[in-house]
């Protein structure tokens, strides 16, 4: 576990962030609830990817999403954005985005991994496992953080209806040049300013840095000019 620590300290990533489930809000001095609300796997980077002594072991092989430390979502059907301008219409989101929805959309607990690290005893796991979803239930983080008591986890929680979200996992516009409103990417994975693109298309991840601990909303872009990057107008 020490290898990961280092590794994401070296590349002043994950460590503090909000995706740091072992040492959530470190830097503002707040301990997350781990071993209550959730487990603590000892290392941050589990939580989506798959522990090191587990490496080449297949994930969809256990209903999980292909290459990711996390299951499928509970739900795949996602009402996603649509209008009648859309270059790129799609159903279903790709897998790197529905790694983000998997703790995002409120279905599953944010701890629900496929592998848990070696060194974690499951014997003494008495956490609530619980999900980022609003609703007052004890399986909810909105049971608390409900903008009453504590804060609001709103924000967090996009669910299933993704119709008012940017559109995720559609071939970027811009890709061929044919379309006017969209800039053509500096090169096969994006834009030089950070903003990516996975396999030609837009994800969750083409605007957010989910490592990125210094930017608010972990933009990869300041929000003025994130937009910009792609939309000519």
């Amino acid at each position: 576990m020490v290898a990961l620590f280092v590794l994401a300290a070296d590349a002043g990533t994950i460590l503090g962030t909000k995706h740091d489930f072992t040492g959530l809000n470190r830097r503002v001095g707040v301990v997350a609830m781990s071993g209550v609300a959730f487990s603590d796997y000892g290392s941050p980077c589990v939580y989506c990817h798959i522990p090191p002594e587990k490496e080449g072991a297949d994930t969809g092989d256990k209903g999980g999403i292909p290459g990711w430390n996390r299951y499928i979502p509970a739900s795949t059907t996602y009402d996603l954005y649509d209008s009648r301008t859309l270059d790129n219409k799609v159903k279903t989101p790709s897998p790197i985005s529905l790694l983000c929805l998997s703790c995002h959309d409120g279905t599953m607990a944010v701890d629900m991994t496929v592998f848990k690290p070696d060194a974690f005893n499951s014997a003494e796991d008495a956490a609530l496992h619980l999900r980022i979803n609003g609703a007052d239930t004890l399986m909810n983080c909105g049971k608390c953080h409900n903008g009453q008591a504590a804060h609001s986890i709103e924000i967090k929680h996009l669910g299933t209806d993704l119709q008012n979200d940017h559109p995720i996992s559609m071939t970027y516009a811009g890709l061929t040049h044919k379309d006017p409103d969209f800039w053509p990417p500096d090169g096969p994975y994006g834009f030089n300013n950070g903003v990516k693109l996975y396999e030609g298309k837009v994800e969750c991840a083409t605007c957010h840095n989910v490592h990125n601990p210094d930017i608010n909303l972990l933009l990869r872009e300041t929000s003025d000019r994130l937009c910009e990057t792609c939309h000519i107008k």
